[in-house]
């Protein structure tokens, strides 16, 4: 599915294609609920590092790297420096991939069948975690990836 992403103020606009565009995982640990957060958690959506274009904002985009165990991450998380929009997350790891906030994205997203809610050990005291009873929660990271799941639900 090809997406169209852009921050609040509109000076940063991007596009990707992505296989798995359904904004279905709940990421609650501190690092995503402080810098992509709303209502206490991010949703990361998957895509294709070599489909990424940056049509604007080169010079407004500025990149942040947690501290994790005292060490900087590889996660370079991506905002525009003029309005504050969390945009995506990319990880040296995963060169392949790119993690576009789900919030950033312009393109009318799919509706997903159920959500999972992740690292359920890091949320908030006063984050109260919404959903369907039968939802997959994990305290931590679950073993199952973003693909694998589109896959599972025939997306």
């Amino acid at each position: 599915m090809h997406l169209e992403g852009s921050c609040h103020c509109g000076r940063v606009r991007f596009s990707v294609e992505s296989t798995e565009p359904v904004p279905f995982m709940r990421c609650y640990c501190s690092i995503c609920r402080k810098t992509a957060g709303t209502g206490g958690y991010a949703i990361n959506l998957g895509a294709d590092k070599r489909t990424f274009t940056l049509h604007s904002g080169q010079d407004d985009l500025r990149v942040y790297r947690a501290m994790l165990d005292g060490k900087e991450s590889s996660g370079q998380r991506h905002f525009c420096g003029h309005c504050g929009t969390a945009l995506w997350l990319y990880d040296d790891s995963w060169p392949e991939l790119i993690h576009p906030h789900a919030g950033a994205i312009d393109t009318p997203l799919p509706v997903p069948p159920d959500h999972v809610h992740m690292m359920l050990d890091s949320k908030a005291p006063w984050v109260q975690v919404e959903g369907q009873p039968d939802d997959a929660r994990f305290e931590h990271y679950p073993q199952e990836s973003l693909a694998q799941w589109h896959r599972r639900h025939g997306l």
